[in-house]
């Protein structure tokens, strides 16, 4: 059943009307939800529906690089096997997009044009997110000026975490402004707002600011993406959308490296916000070697045989 939540109409209008309102959200049930989550992950799929499971989840991917040691050639091969994850197989689909650091966007934009595959980019001081405002506009501008199709934000924990809620409001809002066209991804990083009502409240403050994914983490601490997290970020869009009409997207990201565990992602998606979200323009991966364990599975149900992962190339 959905979420009952109050009337927002006036929520942003304030500091207090935002307290209130974020405070006004139901409280988590994290037993009921953490069991539900773990319920959910027991469904199984064989042949032909695991085959679909596959491709979609491929296709869902944001094949990320994000670390200090990246090189225009390393973006470059990334992108080739974002375009073609299988050189041996042109039916194997696309991945969504390729995430980079904000001086690579030109590079991947180059390297994916005309292919159909978006780039995006972090920006915001990721993953900290410990910067002044106009340090991290001027992020967001350098990403979208190369060419970025989406920006991956990073939150002020430290402000939320305080209650400054407004503080972060604001700060969504002047990042979506800089965007432009560009599809926005806030980043909470669940794994440091300690509660699930915390990730209910950034949920909800995320999308009343306008944007266009929720995402769990950074993929740079402990605890990332967990079903439990996830779930409970699919139940805040199914809800906002019942709501207003608007649909968000949901983007778990961070220690997802199976297809036992895209699968698990998938059925949750489909149970708890329903098949709408079932596409890459709502639901996305943050990873990088998920690809790998999916394009061996998809190698096995389509030979019969279970290739290693010297079969499939490296990031």
């Amino acid at each position: 059943m959905p979420t009952t939540a109050p009337a927002f109409s006036d929520a942003t209008a304030s500091d207090s009307a935002l307290r209130r309102f974020l405070f006004g959200l139901p409280g988590v049930d994290a037993v009921g939800l953490e069991a539900r989550a773990a319920s959910l992950g027991t469904r199984s799929i064989k042949t032909t529906a695991k085959a679909y499971a596959i491709d979609l989840a491929i296709s869902m991917i944001d094949l990320t690089t994000l670390e200090g040691a990246d090189t225009p050639g390393k973006v470059r091969a990334l992108a080739a096997k974002a375009v073609h994850p299988d050189p041996t197989d042109r039916t194997t689909p696309r991945t969504a997009a390729v995430c980079v650091y904000p001086d690579m966007v030109a590079t991947a934009t180059a390297a994916l044009a005309g292919s159909g595959v978006k780039v995006a980019s972090v920006a915001t001081a990721f993953p900290a997110g410990r910067a002044a405002l106009d340090v991290k506009l001027a992020d967001v501008r350098d990403a979208v000026a190369a060419g970025a199709d989406e920006i991956d934000m990073v939150i002020d924990r430290g402000a939320f975490l305080s209650g400054r809620f407004m503080k972060v409001y604001e700060e969504i809002l002047a990042v979506k402004a800089e965007c432009g066209t560009a599809r926005l991804k806030v980043i909470f990083e669940t794994g440091e707002l300690a509660t699930y009502d915390n990730i209910r409240r950034a949920s909800w403050l995320g999308m009343l600011a306008g944007a266009d994914f929720i995402k769990t983490s950074t993929g740079k601490v402990a605890t990332n993406a967990t079903p439990a997290n996830t779930l409970l970020m699919l139940e805040a869009v199914r809800d906002f959308r019942a709501q207003t009409g608007v649909q968000i997207g949901v983007k778990p990201a961070g220690g997802i490296r199976t297809t036992k565990d895209a699968v698990k992602f998938l059925v949750l998606v489909n149970e708890t916000a329903g098949e709408d979200w079932l596409d890459n323009h709502w639901f996305r991966f943050g990873a990088s070697s998920l690809l790998n364990d999916l394009l061996m599975q998809r190698q096995k149900l389509s030979t019969g045989r279970y290739s290693g992962p010297d079969y499939v190339t490296v990031d």
